[in-house]
């Protein structure tokens, strides 16, 4: 079976040359914001007694700032990629809730302190999903939290890496990476923290595709409990892509897309399966007089916004979303290798409102994450 375990780990960085024009929050959207009021306010004693007392050094309030620079630049591009208001606050620390009693679902760890700070509440598998230009970016140095969780003895500390804000990557990820979940769990017991930068948007989804997949949950039932104990944002349509993805096989339609203008010097696609952070050139046809783009995609609907001499914008001539509440649309492909087939009428329910799995359908799922290699990570 393919279990995507060869997939690249290669990614842009997160936030250099971000856009994303598919999604604009509405004003009137709540935001979800992940601050403890003990944090908070410990935070904010600490600032004014160091202030105080002359002991915080000019480098310390440098470091301090550049922080909070960090944490409002990470949060909008959340935002945006995301769709919806999400707010992540690096320097007050690791935050996380327990979705069940052996499931926590929270942000990064920092240090290597916060290996012990999990020991005391019986985490025995730390599962991260971060990719290293995220370590990067917020100065976590990934190896020294692994080789101190390697000394302890009682605690794992796994990677399992998805590009963040890409919806895409996480669907083509997540059964391998679900896979290396469960084979964690069922080896070490105890509770697991799932964990990817914020622990707002992949960390959660892997916990959903799991307590869907192996723990019998139906999806909108595990949706529901998650979201009763951590304000988050999965997204649902990739693990439900993901479940079909498992159950109809891997399969893939080539795909062209034209952009018919022989006036302009560049012309690029962001979206469909590479995510809205990247942008992927078209070539020029001289025969046709045309731009052309032929790709292989998996099947399933992807957005894509055509991006001509710098300017982003939709072809007409090819089928558009409707309007968001911003007004934006993007086009849209949809991807199927025989609309009429029982696989095709499979991969419509599994992708509907409320997916449910037979028992025959679970089983299935099981045994192709039992089939799935683990990685060295």
């Amino acid at each position: 079976m393919n279990c995507l375990q060869n997939l690249s780990r290669s990614s842009t960085f997160p936030f250099q040359g971000f856009r994303c024009y598919q999604r604009k929050p509405p004003p009137s959207a709540n935001s979800l914001v992940i601050i403890s009021a003990s944090n908070q306010t410990n935070l904010n004693r600490s600032m004014a007694m160091k202030s105080a007392s002359g002991s915080m050094s000019s480098a310390e309030t440098s470091s301090a700032d550049m922080k909070e620079e960090n944490s409002e630049t990470y949060s909008h591009n959340m935002t945006e990629a995301m769709g919806a208001v999400l707010t992540y606050r690096h320097e007050l620390g690791m935050n996380y809730n327990f979705i069940r009693p052996d499931l926590i679902v929270g942000s990064c760890l920092q240090t290597p302190e916060d290996v012990d700070k999990l020991r005391r509440i019986g985490v025995k598998t730390i599962f991260c999903l971060q990719q290293d230009p995220d370590l990067e970016y917020f100065g976590v140095d990934i190896n020294a939290i692994r080789e101190y969780a390697k000394a302890c003895t009682d605690i794992q500390h796994l990677r399992a890496q998805i590009r963040d804000f890409d919806a895409f990557d996480l669907r083509r990820r997540l059964p391998a990476v679900v896979s290396k979940l469960d084979k964690a769990i069922n080896r070490n017991g105890g509770v697991t923290y799932i964990h990817c930068t914020a622990g707002l948007g992949r960390a959660p989804a892997v916990a959903l595709a799991y307590m869907f997949w192996v723990q019998g949950y139906k999806l909108n039932e595990a949706h529901t409990l998650l979201q009763s104990k951590r304000s988050c944002f999965p997204k649902l349509d990739a693990i439900k892509s993901a479940t079909a993805d498992i159950l109809t096989g891997f399969n893939k339609k080539l795909v062209t897309l034209k952009w018919e203008d022989n006036n302009c010097t560049t012309v690029e696609i962001s979206g469909l399966d590479i995510g809205w952070g990247q942008r992927m050139p078209l070539s020029f046809d001289d025969k046709q007089g045309s731009w052309l783009l032929e790709r292989e995609l998996p099947e399933g609907s992807y957005e894509y916004k055509y991006i001509v001499d710098g300017e982003w914008t939709c072809n007409e001539d090819e089928d558009v979303t409707s309007p968001n509440k911003d007004g934006h649309v993007n086009n849209v492909v949809e991807v199927l290798e025989d609309p009429g087939s029982d696989r095709a009428s499979l991969r419509k329910r599994l992708t509907g409102d409320d997916p449910d799995l037979t028992k025959d359908e679970r089983l299935r799922i099981r045994e192709f994450l039992e089939d799935c290699p683990d990685d060295e990570q």
